[in-house]
């Protein structure tokens, strides 16, 4: 880094109007990377009929892009502090729009599986580094307005996902979902090129080993995850279970006594920045337990059509998009903590009123409640990522901003998974045993959002 850029990463923030620039490469790679989540499970049913392939078989279609997110993340993340969070998010930026137009090409299911992997690494590479991207761009007393805003691009982008798989697919075929990404990831690289600031770069190295160990644990502990959902028997989850426990055992050997962890073990000895990360898996895990039951309740029980779903669904997510604006800039002026707390206590007490619902619910009954949920859920987001990024030093906010996208994750495959077992335990009472177990998740994370104005005082 020349001494331009070094001046350039001492700046605290960019000026506004490099600032909206920035923000607008990183809101379009952000959207590209959550939408095509959204949209990929939309369009699961048309792309198996296209590509004549199981039901089953074509899961991995989603399946794959998560796992290589999950386990990439980490690595994209520590490589964010050696070589730049600029570098590794336009190599995530191109890495996707390439693996989009791949997708677009594919022909057959091993083919689209395999552009699918590629392009959860490049999205890997730009949600590993992208708060600590936001926490770059903008000062230091505008991260909670940077992060509303990245929380809001999430947001919608989950909102519009199913309506904008439903349209594409009612105009055209199943690759033009993928091939939409080309045009938007190559203006948000030209704009990335252009605008995205440079950061102080780590001392430290990147230990390929460490990075290889990294990969293995998190992708076996998300198969795990997949095949619990999937309600495999114990024959096949036991021996992924130990191999995912001898992984972790064996990175954590590896990267003890590192001065930066991949799996950032230093950042999780700071309290704060412990209860945060707690509060973000508890709080994912409550919304994906709730997100995957609900469209069971409203189709099998109460017979809705998948489209009248969709709409009882998006109350929640609307108010999520609104919320995490304002979440964002109060979290400027007061304690994440509290706001946090705040949130996760109208979540639950959304969750406990699905609970209550009558037995011949309206429209109106269902969406009041599903709107709750989503003011409580969207007033956690932005002051949540604030509480994570400012706890951790600035030098390791790479590691910080993996875990950022590592909990999100984890949390909701952790939701998934439930939700699988709840069924087992009852096909008729399943979404209940879910809500419940969601409302209990969303309270626990309240306490400890609510803990940390204790330990911020200490």
């Amino acid at each position: 880094m020349n001494t331009h850029d070094s001046a350039l990463a001492a700046r605290d923030g960019l000026p506004p109007d490099a600032r909206r620039l920035a923000m607008l490469s990183v809101a379009i790679g952000v959207g590209m990377a959550s939408l095509d989540t959204a949209i990929a499970n939309t369009a699961l049913p048309a792309i198996a009929d296209q590509l004549h392939t199981t039901p089953a078989a074509s899961v991995w279609i989603v399946n794959v892009y998560q796992l290589a997110m999950v386990a990439t993340l980490l690595p994209f993340a520590a490589l964010g502090e050696v070589i730049g969070y600029r570098r590794v998010c336009i190599f995530g930026l191109a890495l996707f729009t390439a693996a989009s137009l791949a997708c677009a090409l594919a022909w057959s299911l091993p083919s689209l599986v395999v552009a699918r992997l590629f392009q959860g690494i490049g999205g890997a590479a730009m949600m590993g580094v992208n708060t600590a991207m936001i926490r770059t761009i903008f000062p230091a007393r505008l991260h909670g307005q940077g992060f509303g805003f990245n929380s809001l691009v999430v947001a919608v982008a989950f909102a519009v996902g199913p309506t904008a798989a439903s349209l594409i697919l009612a105009a055209a075929t199943w690759p033009w979902l993928f091939a939409i990404n080309v045009p938007l990831g190559i203006a948000a690289i030209l704009l990335a090129r252009r605008a995205l600031p440079h950061n102080v770069r780590a001392t430290h190295k990147i230990d390929a080993p460490t990075a290889i160990l990294n990969v293995f644990a998190f992708g076996l502990l998300i198969l795990t995850f997949g095949d619990a959902a999937h309600q495999e028997g114990w024959h096949k989850l036991l021996p992924e279970l130990v191999a995912t426990l001898i992984f972790f055992g064996l990175l954590l050997r590896r990267q003890a006594g590192h001065a930066a962890p991949m799996l950032p073990v230093d950042l999780f000895k700071l309290p704060l920045f412990t209860l945060s990360a707690l509060t973000a898996v508890c709080t994912f895990a409550a919304q994906g337990l709730a997100f995957v039951s609900l469209p069971f309740y409203f189709e099998h029980t109460m017979g809705r059509s998948p489209i009248e779903t969709g709409f009882l669904m998006t109350p929640w997510a609307v108010l999520v998009a609104v919320m995490a604006p304002i979440a964002g800039r109060l979290s400027d002026r007061y304690p994440p903590g509290a706001l946090g707390g705040i949130g996760l206590a109208l979540l639950s007490s959304g969750l406990v009123a699905m609970l209550m619902l009558p037995d011949q619910p309206s429209a109106f009954d269902i969406g009041w409640r599903m709107a709750w949920c989503g003011v409580g859920f969207g007033f956690f987001q932005a002051p949540n990522l604030k509480a994570i990024m400012s706890s951790a030093p600035p030098t390791r906010a790479g590691g910080a901003s993996g875990i950022v996208a590592t909990a999100r994750l984890l949390g909701q495959a952790t939701g998934a998974a439930l939700v699988a077992y709840c069924f087992t335990l009852s096909a008729t009472r399943g979404t209940t045993y879910a809500l419940i177990l969601a409302a209990v998740f969303s309270g626990v994370a309240s306490i400890a959002s609510f803990s940390r104005l204790v330990v911020a005082q200490r």
